[in-house]
């Protein structure tokens, strides 16, 4: 018989008398020297920021908020360009969304898992990994160039193409959250609810769905949060430090022929001005999108414990 109690002993004097772990030691020191220099990079960046914007905001308030462009510091303000990212981020949602959410339920719950399927995960990851300028030029060729000929003008994009380009930007990182939430749910709730004579439809839809809730909702706004703030690919596809209204137009009219701006292409705008007035005014602009940020993960982090506590 073995006498756990002296094995347990034998190993605790062992640990206690043995030779120390230095390259462990030297390891797990330069982890948490270069913690506090990324940490104190971040707080000097943040610090910067807030000491040019700040003033800014208190100064302006509202105004900075609804102004738009102009070459005079003391009027410019972020209105337009926010407004185009909503709009821009109103076209991510109702496009890359539905998509993303059901290719990954079509992968994860219907396909085979084939040397096919296999194929296109892979290629889905790959896809989340591309550079963001890729996607831009993408998106000039792809959806600026054919919405220019579908309505027969030479103009360099578009909010539409804008937000086209950064819908299948933010598509495949859909994808795999979402099937990451759907893969987390246990076999046994599918095997209980088909034993009980649920169709797969009715599984997925009432019990599968239900439960990876929290993660795909998750997924979806971190993607939204991702996309609002990507200023290369715009750069690509027409985005600029103006925006102009069309008179009378239609709404659809603006989407295809208005030239639109972003808040971070506003920003970097502001950010390369000689004007030193000008980087302060980039200096709020980061504030703001900072803020807003940091309410859409507050969104997604709340929206998730709502909903584990649902389940």
């Amino acid at each position: 018989m073995i006498d756990r109690d002296a094995t347990a002993g034998a190993v605790a004097a062992k640990l206690r008398t043995g030779h120390a772990d230095v390259a462990g030691s030297v390891f797990a020191g330069a982890l948490v020297a270069t913690l506090v220099a990324s940490v104190a990079i971040l707080v000097v960046l943040l610090w910067d920021v807030f000491r040019r914007g700040v003033p800014v905001l208190a100064d302006r308030g509202a105004d900075f908020l609804a102004a738009g462009p102009s070459s005079f510091p003391a009027e410019a303000g972020i209105g337009a360009a926010l407004a185009g990212s909503i709009v821009m981020m109103a076209i991510v949602a109702v496009v890359a969304f539905p998509l993303g959410v059901g290719a990954a339920v079509y992968l994860e719950e219907y396909a085979r898992d084939t040397w096919l399927t296999r194929v296109i995960a892979a290629n889905v990851r790959n896809l989340a990994g591309v550079p963001s300028i890729v996607y831009g030029i993408l998106g000039l060729v792809l959806f600026v160039d054919a919405l220019n000929r579908l309505i027969n003008i030479r103009d360099l994009g578009s909010l539409l193409s804008g937000g086209l380009t950064l819908a299948v930007l933010v598509l495949p990182i859909v994808v795999i959250t979402t099937s990451e939430a759907l893969r987390a749910v246990p076999k046994s709730l599918r095997e209980a609810a088909f034993g009980v004579g649920a169709t797969r439809w009715e599984v997925i839809r009432h019990h599968v769905l239900p439960a990876a809730a929290p993660g795909v909702l998750t997924g979806i706004v971190l993607s939204l949060a991702r996309a609002f703030g990507e200023t290369a690919p715009l750069l690509l596809v027409g985005a600029t430090g103006a925006f102009f209204a069309t008179g009378n137009a239609s709404f659809m009219g603006k989407l295809l022929t208005t030239a639109y701006s972003a808040v971070p292409i506003q920003i970097l705008n502001w950010a390369v001005d000689p004007n030193p007035a000008f980087k302060s005014l980039a200096a709020a602009g980061i504030v703001v999108m900072m803020v807003i940020l940091l309410l859409v993960n507050g969104v997604a982090i709340w929206l998730r414990d709502r909903y584990e506590r649902a389940w």
